[in-house]
């Protein structure tokens, strides 16, 4: 017998594997789904609980867009007007005490040489005294009169202004060379003092001086005041109350092409006092992109505080609904809990819904703002403009707004004890 050989039963036993419990996984997968089952069982409560979402979130993509869409406007218009504009005074006085005119007579002629120049012309307001005001024909004792500014204007600073006429037509260099006494009212004028129509050829005086009307302006796109006062030829204010071209309050209204304004703006002094530019002082119109960012930046400041209010509003109902929530499913996360779930498992189910309710809205807001603002910008006949970058963060913005909404009562959930819970 080997002694080697044992009987059954007596050799060495193997040790028994201890039984082990595998942990309870919850793929990403099973979150999305359970997030989803959660947010439809009570689709009218998931509903308004995104609403805020949506208004936020909407909101923000509404302002980001007219912001843009208006800010491109604010550049067109300021490049057609603002940049096409030209303002230069006269400062021969300030220079020289003994100094002439600054304005030459002929200035709008030199000016109106220069390239990139369509209109220019020297204005100036009318001093009157205290007993020449301006009243309509017929003139009867004991007539009162109106307090109406005078502006003496050479025909280019009416062209230069681009006026749209009512009645009637602006005076031209005819006029302006023979000393015409007409004038030209704005509408408000006009209808100060009672000048409905040109068919009965009114007329106005200023003082005792008469000026036949023979146009009304309804509007300008430079130089409003115009609208407020009486029109007359510069060179007919000259001789009728003594006045001269180089008035210290004398200035030229330049209208340029887009983009000359700037290099008109340099040779005009010199164009027009080649002896001494410095007596004329050229304006030139500012940056257009530092005013675009300016008021750009301040519509973003505005309306960005408003978009952020309501993201604000929208979390706080995501986390008082989700609360809610919490409350309702205690014996559901009980369960959970005593089948093998996790906390963090029951912490990311209701990260998810609440994240699922946020991207939702999200979406819903995205599309909403982009519709605003292209409705406005077809209700105006602007161009609409809105940024992908806008449209593809306005979503993220949802989901994170959510999930920060839902980090307090996921806490929560995940706190409960199952054997609470299951007493419930």
């Amino acid at each position: 017998m080997n002694p080697r050989r044992l009987l059954p039963g007596t050799g060495p036993r193997r040790r028994a594997r201890p039984l082990t419990v595998e942990p309870s996984r919850f793929a990403p997968r099973d979150a999305l789904a359970e997030s989803l089952a959660g947010v439809l069982q009570r689709p009218a409560r998931s509903a308004l609980t995104a609403l805020g979402t949506v208004l936020g979130v909407g909101t923000f993509v509404a302002v980001l867009g007219l912001t843009a869409t208006t800010s491109s406007q604010i550049d067109a218009r300021f490049n057609v007007l603002g940049a096409t504009q030209v303002e230069i005074e006269d400062v021969a006085a300030e220079q020289d005490e003994f100094a002439g005119p600054g304005f030459p007579e002929d200035a709008d002629a030199r000016v109106e040489r220069l390239n990139g120049v369509r209109h220019a012309g020297v204005y100036y307001e009318v001093r009157l005294d205290a007993a020449d005001a301006v009243r309509a024909a017929p003139v009867g004792p004991g007539a009162e009169g109106e307090a109406v500014d005078v502006v003496a204007a050479s025909p280019g600073v009416l062209n230069a202004a681009v006026p749209t006429l009512t009645q009637g037509r602006l005076y031209d260099a005819y006029h302006s060379r023979t000393r015409q006494r007409v004038a030209v009212l704005g509408a408000a004028t006009a209808a100060r003092l009672g000048i409905t129509t040109l068919e009965t050829r009114p007329a106005v005086f200023i003082g005792d001086e008469p000026f036949t009307v023979i146009g009304i302006i309804g509007d300008v796109e430079r130089k409003a005041d115009l609208l407020l006062s009486v029109v007359v030829p510069r060179t007919t204010a000259d001789e009728v109350w003594s006045g001269t071209p180089g008035r210290p309050d004398a200035r030229m209204l330049v209208a340029t092409d887009l983009g000359a304004a700037q290099q008109v703006a340099r040779l005009a002094p010199t164009a027009l006092r080649p002896d001494h530019p410095e007596y004329l002082k050229a304006v030139a119109p500012p940056d257009p992109r530092s005013l675009r960012t300016n008021v750009t930046s301040d519509l973003d400041q505005l309306f960005l505080v408003l978009a952020g209010i309501c993201l604000v509003i929208g979390a706080v109902g995501i986390a008082n609904t989700t609360l809610v929530a919490v409350l309702e499913r205690t014996g559901e996360i009980g369960l959970r809990r005593a089948l093998g779930a996790r906390g963090r498992h029951v912490t990311a189910q209701f990260l998810a819904e609440s994240g699922a309710l946020g991207a939702l809205g999200g979406l819903i807001g995205t599309s909403l703002g982009t519709l605003t603002v292209v409705t406005v910008a077809l209700v105006r006949d602007w161009t609409p403009v809105v940024h992908p970058a806008t449209v593809a963060a306005a979503p993220v913005v949802g989901l994170v707004t959510g999930v920060l909404a839902g980090l307090y009562p996921a806490w929560r959930a995940a706190r409960i004890e199952p054997a609470e819970a299951l007493r419930r």
